[in-house]
């Protein structure tokens, strides 16, 4: 029998990475968030744009919540406020049961206006100024104690105030990843430590609870939590056959690697960094092989801050103009820079078109608008050709860039949460020329005058 006549079809080959078929375009246009349409959100809200998504929020803290009560039956989160202190984020976070960290005043009053009891504000940090601890003393706030100057003034306020106040101190150690970490805190090596703790329980006028600890900063080594673990348990019962202390809750701080890519990485973050249920493993394992007794277990408090947040958080924006450098790559210039997007100094993101494109893609160079040099969105990126208003999404932006961003040259953009039902929200407006220059005077003698 005649066989069906079938037409030819061409598929094109797309360049990239290599599979069995030639070599492809390894990503596609991200057009939307949630069921939110990028170019809407752009429209409705301006470009640039940071958006958030509170499906992708509150997932991550529950996988993070479910990796660690499965292994250890003590266990309480605190959001870390200083890796995104935007109020609508810190709420998110607050209804699904984390407590509130913080490192300043500034902080705390955050806290306290979003509604955190007093005794679920966890004070870390180093600054620490005679009212801050006077206010967390008053609220019985849990204080963690970074330097002697910090314990001598406490002491001292407690006694002013008839107070005893509950307080951890920070603990800084050797635990195979150098350089240590050791500007935070009393170091376990060398003893200063155990001459804190002594301080603190044979002065009898503070209420030692807690230990605490964080060895680093996007640590890809659970190992390193082992031994950091191990270490704050030793501890906790030397303290206890020592002085008949128990400790109520070990602190094992935040660090947790986010799904980017460290630049200078072989491989992209999301092959490389551990899951929650790796950092778990090497945690709770330790909190549980340590030798305490199962009626006094104490409770596991972790901070952890990116990694429950970067992967919520995208930047979007539109291309102003493209060109050629010297060497004959392609550049891309975008309407934000690394004023509002630092991340981009450590991590290469994820850059997305935000719109169809066609079969050829081609290393370039994303700039920001900024002038000036190191304004680098990402040094090596393959992309298709984008024309002047075109628009593209970065992803795993969600934590540090809203609070370490800096008003410098432009605006600061809009932020909007889009709701778990896919309704986007305003929570922070567009920065403008009159809430940049709020804060200023100006000497009568300089006062423009009128043309």
């Amino acid at each position: 029998m005649k066989k069906t006549y079938e037409s030819p079809m061409i598929t094109p080959l797309h360049s990239g990475l290599m599979n069995k078929f030639g070599t492809r375009r390894n990503f596609e246009p991200m057009t939307h968030i949630d069921g939110v349409a990028v170019k809407d959100l752009l429209a409705t809200f301006g470009s640039p744009l940071f958006a958030f998504s509170e499906r992708s929020i509150r997932e991550t803290y529950r996988d993070a919540v479910r990796a660690f009560t499965t292994r250890y039956p003590k266990v309480q989160f605190a959001w870390s406020y200083k890796t995104n202190y935007l109020n609508a984020i810190c709420q998110v976070f607050h209804s699904e049961g984390a407590w509130g960290e913080v490192v300043s005043g500034m902080e705390y009053q955050k806290a306290l206006q979003n509604g955190v009891p007093p005794s679920r504000i966890i004070f870390n940090g180093p600054d620490k100024t005679n009212d801050e601890l006077r206010m967390a003393v008053e609220n019985q706030s849990p204080i963690h104690i970074d330097h002697l100057d910090e314990l001598y003034r406490l002491i001292e306020i407690a006694r002013a105030l008839g107070k005893r106040p509950q307080v951890a101190i920070r603990v800084n150690m050797d635990t195979g990843v150098y350089p240590i970490w050791d500007r935070f805190g009393f170091n376990y090596e060398n003893g200063s430590a155990w001459d804190a703790i002594n301080k603190i329980i044979l002065t009898d006028t503070l209420d030692l609870m807690g230990l605490h600890c964080h060895i680093g900063t996007f640590m890809l080594s659970t190992n390193a939590y082992a031994i950091a673990t191990a270490k704050m348990c030793e501890l906790a019962r030397s303290l206890q056959a020592k002085h008949g202390k128990k400790i109520a809750y070990i602190d094992m701080g935040g660090g947790f690697a986010s799904k980017n890519t460290l630049k200078g990485s072989y491989m992209p973050g999301a092959d490389t960094s551990p899951s929650f249920d790796d950092y778990a493993e090497a945690i709770c394992t330790a909190m549980l092989n340590a030798g305490f007794e199962a009626d006094a277990l104490p409770l596991l408090v972790l901070e952890t801050g990116r990694a429950l947040i970067d992967e919520a958080g995208y930047l979007l924006g539109s291309v102003l103009a493209n060109k050629r450098l010297s060497d004959g790559r392609r550049a891309t210039i975008l309407d934000f820079g690394v004023n509002v997007l630092f991340t981009a100094f450590w991590y290469d993101h994820d850059v997305y078109p935000a719109q169809a494109f066609g079969a050829h893609a081609e290393e370039s160079v994303v700039y920001g608008p900024l002038c000036m040099n190191i304004d680098v969105i990402r040094d090596n990126v393959s992309l298709p050709p984008l024309q002047a208003g075109e628009q593209l999404v970065v992803c795993r932006v969600g934590a540090y860039n809203i609070t370490q961003s800096m008003q410098f040259i432009s605006m600061r953009p809009a932020v909007v949460l889009i709701d778990e039902q896919g309704k986007p929200h305003l929570i922070k407006k567009r920065e403008t020329l009159q809430t940049i220059e709020m804060d200023e005077a100006m000497p009568s003698y300089l006062m423009p005058k009128p043309n």
